[in-house]
């Protein structure tokens, strides 16, 4: 079963909204920095969660990025 991360990023993909996608990594970003930086509590399963979650939205870029290259002839 899809994570909830991997069906967001599916859609913003769909929806060809890189903008979307990469202020969710940003969002996602701050949060890992925000929890990282707490004391007296074990946050380490959440930020692991987080990045896991970082890692596929840097794949919908990518994916982005992909289709947004034009399709060059091979050289002879």
């Amino acid at each position: 079963m899809p994570k909830a991360i991997e069906l967001i990023v599916g859609g913003y993909v769909r929806l060809n909204d890189g903008i979307a996608l990469d202020d969710l990594r940003i969002q996602r970003r701050k949060l890992a920095v925000d929890l990282k930086a707490r004391t007296g509590f074990d946050c380490r399963t959440t930020i692991q969660q987080i990045e896991e979650d970082i890692i596929a939205i840097e794949a919908g870029l990518a994916q982005l990025d992909d289709a947004a290259k034009p399709n060059r002839p091979q050289s002879l």
